[in-house]
């Protein structure tokens, strides 16, 4: 029985036709995921995604726009009793020599060229996001 919504939000830094990406270990799944993460109660989107950004890679964003939210009912993966609503932003990493991977469940980043023929992204809502942001700008 679902008696949950879990609120996530994400960013999508894109630089020279290609998307920042996570290698991340969650619930024993290796997982490809875009920056970003749930939000807290007291929490707006944007201020969610900028504490993300923070805990996950140690930098700040800016020029965040809306991108993409999530339409259909979508059932979580790893919680049984909870669904999911997905938001997207488009953002930009403010001095991002100073990206640094804070969380060790994060093994690396990755700048994925948006012109890939293969969605590397194995969440059914981030394949989607995917398929768009290269529908946009290739």
């Amino acid at each position: 029985m679902i008696d949950k919504i879990n609120v996530r939000v994400y960013g999508l830094c894109i630089q020279d036709r290609k998307i920042l990406a996570l290698h991340e270990m969650y619930a024993g799944q290796a997982l490809t995921k875009f920056p970003g993460g749930g939000l807290e109660f007291g929490e707006g989107l944007t201020d969610c995604l900028q504490r993300e950004f923070l805990e996950e890679l140690n930098v700040r964003i800016e020029n965040i726009r809306h991108f993409y939210t999530q339409e259909d009912f979508l059932k979580s993966r790893f919680r049984k009793n909870e669904q999911l609503l997905i938001i997207y932003y488009l953002c930009d990493i403010i001095r991002g020599e100073q990206l640094e991977i804070m969380p060790s469940s994060i093994e690396k980043t990755e700048w994925i060229p948006l012109h890939n023929e293969e969605n590397p992204f194995p969440l059914p809502i981030d394949r989607l996001v995917f398929d768009k942001l290269k529908l946009q700008y290739c």
